[in-house]
């Protein structure tokens, strides 16, 4: 244990020193908010596009408004704000720790509870401390300043852009909200290296790799001035300096395509190569304990999931209902999709094989779902599970790795595929909305090129910013406590060795 505290305190020690070390302080910018097509195009030839889930927040009316009184935050946002944060809770505890529990082997259930449950308590601690003020702030183009550290300065009045100018909510939901998106993402990395890792190792690991790779991606992904800021071409160019390295090449991430799903995915990857396999792994039977709970967890995370994608758009408005049903139709789509592969390539349809799909597709959406029509969506869905189903079923085995529970093959790929996907579909003439231009306040004219490239760019970025940092933190663990359990104590199981209980009695 003090092994554990000890590194704790080291590793969160690291993460206040390199951001001290590597920002600039700089005053809080206007948040971004963006009308319902979500994103601002470049004056010069670039696309710069916001993540409907990333404003930037401020607490002073836009300079342009001198004399005017700061916007006051709508009720109707604000309770459509708080209740989209809840969904998103919702989606980890339980969701996420039954979806997970319910496909491990039984003498390891509790575990995977356990740490779903722990990671996300001290996610949301480290979010208030320094991880906002990392996220949200001005810096540079790959990490935010610690102007806002420990909260400091955010008040009941102070507000948050969303994505209308002159719209904004009380900063303090946005805070809760991007809060349950840092605390699900590091959620997310357990399923790849479940029933073999020390908990305490879990932990010191889950620190280093919230600061290093979730922070620097969600702000470059999502951190900009805000629209009230861009009032003429100049402007732009200012803001473009300000924001995230990727918002400013003109990524589209609408609610965590990159700085979620692939983040995670490819840090389980790692994990589980780095970890080595389950004793027994290939050689004995290692089914789900019960995939009631599984299709439990999957159907709490396909709710919760309606916070984590509409509530992106930070408004309740029409933007936020098709995000809603976007999510709804990729969802449905790939369960069928999924399904049917399945059907047809092992003769019979499996419960598991539906919730995976669900899964797939509510992974693949997330980056585009606000940004596409609803044929976009469906499309998406049905795309999306054979990929995934291939990537689970044959390409696992193939180079051998134990990604117990699939992570890489489903968020990972899944999130890949969503986030090219969505360069695709924005296009108007596929049924999507389009890159707005905040300049003119309309619609611009759609640049497959340059669209793909910015797409490309943060997908890359995510994937080697993830590996390389997963990587480095796994072996500083296992040189301070080891990461893997003995293998007494995995033959066991991690309940009762790990912390002393058993799931069930009977």
């Amino acid at each position: 244990m003090k092994k554990l505290l000890s590194t704790l305190v080291l590793a969160a020690t690291l993460g206040y020193g390199l951001l001290s070390a590597n920002v600039v302080f700089a005053e809080d910018v206007a948040p971004a908010a963006s009308e319902a097509t979500g994103v601002i195009e470049k004056a010069a030839d670039a696309v710069a596009a916001p993540d409907v889930a990333a404003p930037a927040v401020t607490e002073t009316a836009p300079a342009a408004a001198v004399a005017a009184a700061p916007p006051v935050p709508n009720k109707g946002d604000t309770s459509w704000m708080l209740i989209a944060t809840a969904l998103v809770t919702l989606m980890t505890i339980p969701g996420l720790a039954l979806f997970y529990g319910g496909l491990v082997r039984q003498k390891n259930m509790l575990s995977v509870l356990m740490q779903t449950f722990v990671i996300f308590s001290l996610m949301g601690v480290l979010w208030a401390l320094y991880g906002y003020s990392a996220a949200f702030t001005g810096g540079n183009s790959f990490i935010g300043g610690l102007s806002k550290a420990f909260l400091k300065g955010i008040t009941p009045d102070s507000i948050a852009a969303t994505f209308s100018k002159g719209v904004v909510i009380p900063e303090l939901i946005f805070v809760a909200f991007q809060l349950t998106f840092a605390a699900i993402t590091p959620a997310l990395i357990i399923g790849a290296f479940a029933e073999r890792m020390k908990f305490s190792a879990i932990l010191a690991f889950m620190v280093l790799w919230f600061t290093f790779a979730y922070l620097p991606m969600a702000h470059m992904v999502w951190y900009w001035d805000g629209p009230d800021a861009i009032t003429d071409a100049a402007s732009l160019t200012t803001v473009l300096g300000n924001a995230g390295w990727l918002w400013a090449k003109g990524a589209l991430d609408f609610a965590g395509g990159t700085v979620v799903h692939i983040n995670a995915g490819v840090a389980g990857l790692v994990v589980c190569i780095v970890l080595g396999k389950r004793i027994g792994y290939g050689r004995e039977a290692m089914t789900p304990h019960s995939l009631t709970l599984t299709m439990v967890g999957a159907a709490l995370l396909w709710v919760g999931w309606f916070g984590f994608n509409a509530g992106s758009n930070l408004e309740a408005n029409g933007y936020a209902a098709l995000a809603f049903l976007n999510t709804m139709l990729a969802a449905g789509a790939a369960t069928l999709s999924w399904m049917f592969i399945e059907w047809f390539h092992k003769s019979k349809p499996s419960m598991l094989g539906a919730a995976s799909g669900a899964v797939a597709g509510l992974v693949a959406i997330t980056p585009a779902c606000g940004f596409i029509g609803p044929m976009g969506g469906i499309i998406i869905g049905l795309l999306v599970s054979p990929i995934c189903y291939i990537f689970v079923s044959r390409v696992k085995h193939m180079f051998g790795y134990d990604d117990a529970l699939d992570v890489f093959g489903v968020h990972a790929v899944g999130g890949i595929f969503g986030a090219l996907a969505t360069g695709v579909f924005v296009n108007p003439a596929l049924g999507g909305m389009g890159v707005y231009d905040y300049v003119l306040n309309k619609t611009a004219p759609y640049d497959f090129a340059a669209q793909m490239t910015a797409q490309v760019y943060a997908v890359g970025t995510a994937i080697v910013l993830s590996a390389v940092v997963s990587f480095i933190a796994l072996k500083i663990v296992d040189v301070l406590i080891g990461i893997r359990v003995s293998e007494e104590s995995e033959r066991e199981g991690l309940d009762t060795t790990e912390h002393g209980e058993r799931a069930y009695h009977s």
